[in-house]
């Protein structure tokens, strides 16, 4: 989405890339179309769906990993010829992000880590969930992170994920609809049995090598405010900056655009 050379006088000149990583597991990048459309102005913005995910190619559950997708950003870079790309990541897109950036330290210009955490902490969640919507959103919410049944899974997406959200319709039913025809809740359920038992990257945080802007929201009920405490902890000091976002869930720019929306343009102009 947008020009990745523009003329400059005799020359043409190479833009800034921003490459999104989506939600999930299991989902599409149509969620954030027309959302950072808006960051056309300033850079190329390439969407994909993550392997096994959406419009990509289911290929095998044995490549359903962190690892796998980390390095899967890395060959498609290569393959468009991308450098030093400008890495946005929201929710697992996250996960996928600091992955990346941790096995390939040198690759990635700058880092958006938005709603997001180093870890999915299952008991972080539960006391946001029972604060957002009860009791019985907080068992259903324990529920499902220990056993994403079909079952579980139908009651979660009802019950649970609309307290996601302090707007309301953020997650509008038309962006539902787009997204539900070819997302894969086996890459879900796959994610939540296999990497999610091990998915910790604490102790390696401290091997990223670029700027990273790190969103969340205080009433963030899925990535909690205290996994973006720990990312921020973990991260070199001189490289992050950590912005709260108060009655704000999960996904900072739909949630809070306007606070966001500055708050990501100021991180663009240091970086870009």
């Amino acid at each position: 989405d947008g020009a990745g050379l523009l003329p400059d006088g005799s020359e043409m000149r190479v833009r800034p890339t921003i490459i999104v990583l989506h939600g999930g597991p299991g989902f599409d990048h149509s969620i954030f179309k027309p959302l950072l459309h808006r960051l056309t102005g300033r850079a190329q913005v390439v969407y994909y769906d993550h392997r096994g995910q959406g419009r990509s190619d289911r290929s095998s559950a044995d490549k359903w990993n962190l690892a796998q997708w980390a390095d899967d950003l890395v060959a498609l870079c290569a393959a468009l010829g991308i450098e030093r790309p400008i890495v946005y990541g929201e929710s697992f897109g996250g996960f996928v992000a600091q992955t990346y950036a941790v096995r390939h330290p040198s690759h990635p210009g700058a880092l958006i880590l938005d709603s997001t955490s180093a870890r999915l902490d299952v008991e972080a969640m539960v006391p946001v969930f029972e604060r957002l919507g009860g009791p019985a959103a907080a068992a259903l919410a324990r529920r499902f992170w220990s056993d994403p049944s079909p079952q579980n899974m139908g009651e979660y997406m009802a019950t649970c994920m609309p307290l996601y959200d302090r707007t309301p319709d953020a997650f509008s039913p038309e962006l539902m609809a787009r997204a539900m025809p070819v997302a894969n809740f086996d890459v879900l359920t796959h994610f939540a049995v296999h990497e999610q038992p091990i998915y910790d990257v604490r102790a390696e945080l401290a091997r990223v090598a670029c700027p990273v802007l790190l969103m969340s929201g205080e009433d963030d009920p899925v990535t909690p405010m205290t996994g973006a405490e720990e990312i921020a902890a973990h991260l070199p000091d001189s490289l992050v900056r950590f912005e709260r976002f108060a009655n704000c869930g999960h996904g900072v720019l739909r949630d809070s655009p306007d606070l966001g929306w500055a708050v990501l343009d100021s991180f663009l102009d240091s970086v870009v």
